[in-house]
């Protein structure tokens, strides 16, 4: 095997991240920016200081703003949509990028 193809554990290209994600279900309401009050209510994939990997019943445009919050309405963290991909059930998966802040989502994927 050739230097090119050894895997490397600091090395970006292995899986795209650079962040480990945690995989944790943590339950929060999600919604586009533009219109906060048609939220829904649904479940993290798995997390990390900076983003989250979100079930969502409806697609979502790369770039879009999209707001985050904790069931009990006391976390609430604007994202940016960085993919979205179906899956099985007619449901999607969205990658949200948090900006400007670190989320600190605790031991069992509760959020402080």
């Amino acid at each position: 095997m050739n230097g090119a193809h050894r895997r490397r554990p600091n090395n970006r290209y292995l899986d795209g991240r650079i962040e480990k994600r945690l995989p944790t279900s943590v339950p929060v309401y999600l919604a586009s920016l533009e219109e906060p009050r048609s939220r829904e209510r649904t479940l993290t994939e798995n997390v990390s200081p900076h983003g989250a990997r979100v079930i969502s019943q409806r697609f979502w445009q790369s770039g879009e703003a999209s707001l985050i919050s904790r069931l009990t309405g006391e976390f609430r963290q604007i994202g940016r949509v960085i993919y979205c991909l179906p899956t099985a059930g007619d449901r999607f998966c969205v990658g949200v990028e948090f900006q400007g802040r670190t989320v600190n989502w605790g031991e069992q994927g509760v959020i402080p």
